[in-house]
């Protein structure tokens, strides 16, 4: 793996990835990411999630600077939020998302926060979500008592919108209606999600867009992700990189399959990184 000690900027994941699976960022892997940012390499949070849903523990880790959100809807300056890339819907787009998913639970990313169905974010499992993921939805979502409404009102500020699937059957069933659209991006970080953004978003379109602003070829990108949402950034990295607990599409992007998120194989591909880029120093020297 030569082409590690290349890497100038490292894109991260988080849920199921870079984060464990109880969400939280295990004192190992917070190590390696001070680790490589202290041997000069670039870290970027790139997250489905909305910039104020970001887990404060890796956002205040000094040295972090820019975040992918929004599976690649926004690019903010961290930890101030400042975007400095952005895109939204159509609003003829939002509408048509709205129509097609008519009675079906929603919920909408604007400005980098997230506002839900009030009848979820009260009870979350009921609506399938996991139990891990209770507490995260109830301190990260703005409740809205008529979403349908709240976002013909903001039509044209939607960074994303996000479909709630009852069930694997229920998913395909709609997953289907996302081919009458035709000015999107849709993809999915969980089972039980279908997200939708502008047609140009993409984790890995923000990703070469980002480093086309900061002057770091493709060859010197490191990416890791779990989940079809990262296949296509993985995809775009010199070096991609899927967790053992990574999906079929997210694997077959990679170029490398590290150790879990539970047995932080993040921290491991990093430290290698970092071991790599020393031992290229000490020769030259």
């Amino acid at each position: 793996m030569t082409r590690l000690k290349n890497i100038r900027l490292a894109a991260l994941d988080l849920d199921d990835t870079t984060l464990m699976s109880d969400g939280s960022l295990s004192p190992e892997t917070g190590r390696a990411i001070k680790a490589a940012i202290d041997a000069a390499i670039e870290i970027v949070i790139a997250s489905g999630r909305a910039f104020n849903s970001l887990p404060r523990e890796v956002c205040e880790i000094a040295g972090i600077r820019y975040a992918i959100t929004s599976n690649g809807a926004a690019v903010a300056l961290n930890p101030s939020g400042e975007r400095i890339m952005s895109l939204t819907l159509h609003p003829n787009e939002a509408v048509r998302v709205l129509e097609l998913f008519e009675g079906e639970l929603m919920e909408a990313f604007i400005d980098g926060q997230a506002y839900c169905d009030a009848r979820y974010i009260e009870d979350p499992e009921r609506y399938g979500c996991s139990p891990r993921y209770v507490s995260y939805v109830k301190t990260t979502r703005q409740p809205v008592e008529d979403m349908s409404a709240f976002m013909l009102e903001n039509a044209g500020r939607l960074d994303s919108i996000d479909i709630m699937c009852r069930s694997a059957e229920h998913k395909t069933i709609l997953w289907k209606r996302t081919e009458r659209l035709e000015r999107a991006y849709v993809t999915s970080s969980s089972p039980r999600l279908i997200e939708i953004s502008d047609k140009d978003a993409g984790k890995g379109a923000a990703l070469r867009r980002l480093c086309r602003e900061l002057n770091v070829p493709r060859e010197c990108v490191a990416a890791f992700g779990n989940g079809d949402n990262d296949a296509d950034m993985l995809a775009f990295a010199g070096v991609g990189v899927a967790v053992e607990n990574a999906g079929e599409r997210c694997r077959a992007a990679a170029d490398i399959i590290c150790p879990a998120n539970d047995d932080n194989g993040v921290a491991k591909i990093l430290y290698r990184i970092v071991e790599e880029k020393h031992d290229t120093r000490s020769k030259t020297h």
